[in-house]
């Protein structure tokens, strides 16, 4: 009995053992390939339960498992010569995953994937260099930069398809000038600022002068208008004050002489302290004389004025005196 029972629990135990030396889980993010004596028996790539023979130890059967999700390798602070002798530092990145388990396993040795990523980034060093060598200084940082990931990329996927990879994508993430390009780059820019701004200031003084004389044309013009039309009004009113004084004196010349002494008299007596040497029978104080007449001409008498400036003409007084 005890016998029969020890040969069950073996037989159980090396069920056990063979099961779970047969059998293996491939995940949804994996792929397996089946190796019997190094040689591909199969390639799985869907999700679930499978079996092989036994003892992977002896080489009978072997599981290689490989990532089906995408993969991502990087390579930063690589520096690179552009056109003209111009350096940058360049980080970038590629995405690809494992498309054929088989070709993979053959095209890679060991089928190790540290091996595939030092391949891939291999060429997509020398691929990065040389789409950079071919560009001008200006070039690597404008729109030409799609275009030169795609020329990365097509570089490097025939290598990738020889080993059995899908490149996804290629991706530059940063372009930086080295830091003795970034000081020249710099003062060339502020040189460039330095030129603009003298031209912007020779332009505005360009300006600034013509305004200026444009605004001197304009007063010299205004004033010379000015002084013109002052003229020809002063010249109107000297031609009134003339008509004036011949439509007075035409009408009673013996006022308007009268007149016009008196205004003498206030001109040449105006203020205190007035000394005139003359002689007793001067013509300039006729109308000062005792009976109010110079010499023997009849006596006019005077008739009392309102003040008036000198020069100026009392129309109403030399009217009342005409009349």
């Amino acid at each position: 009995m005890n016998n029969r029972f020890y040969a069950i629990l073996g037989v159980v135990a090396a069920a056990i053992i063979l099961i779970w030396n047969s059998a293996f889980i491939v995940s949804e993010r994996q792929q397996a390939l089946v190796l019997r004596f190094g040689e591909i028996q199969r390639v799985i790539s869907q999700p679930g339960l499978y079996f092989k023979l036994p003892f992977a130890f002896a080489q009978a059967d072997n599981v290689q498992v490989l990532p089906k999700r995408l993969l991502r390798s990087d390579l930063n602070n690589l520096r690179v010569q552009v056109r003209g002798g111009a350096f940058y530092d360049v980080d970038a990145f590629m995405v690809y995953r494992i498309e054929d388990p088989a070709l993979f396993r053959r095209g890679v040795r060991g089928g190790q994937l540290d091996e595939a990523e030092r391949l891939l980034l291999t060429r997509f060093d020398s691929a990065i260099r040389a789409t950079y060598g071919r560009r001008s200084f200006d070039a690597a940082l404008s729109d030409e930069r799609a275009s030169m990931m795609v020329e990365v990329r097509d570089q490097v996927r025939p290598e990738a398809q020889r080993l059995g990879i899908d490149l996804v994508d290629v991706r530059i993430g940063r372009t930086d000038l080295t830091p003795e390009i970034s000081e020249r780059t710099y003062e060339r820019m502020a040189a460039e600022r330095l030129a603009e701004a003298e031209r912007l200031r020779a332009e505005g003084q360009v300006r600034a002068r013509t305004l200026r004389a444009n605004a001197d044309r304009e007063a010299s013009e205004t004033l010379a208008g000015a002084r013109r039309d002052a003229a020809v009004l002063q010249g109107e009113g000297e031609a009134e004050r003339n008509a004036t004084f011949a439509s007075v004196f035409s009408r009673n010349p013996q006022f308007f002489e009268f007149y016009r002494s008196m205004q003498a008299y206030r001109t040449a007596l105006e203020g205190t302290g007035t000394t005139m040497v003359l002689t007793p029978d001067s013509d300039f104080f006729r109308f000062f004389g005792s009976d109010g007449a110079a010499g023997d001409g009849p006596a006019t008498p005077a008739p009392t004025l309102p003040p008036a400036q000198p020069g100026a003409v009392t129309p109403s007084a030399a009217e009342a005196t005409a009349n």
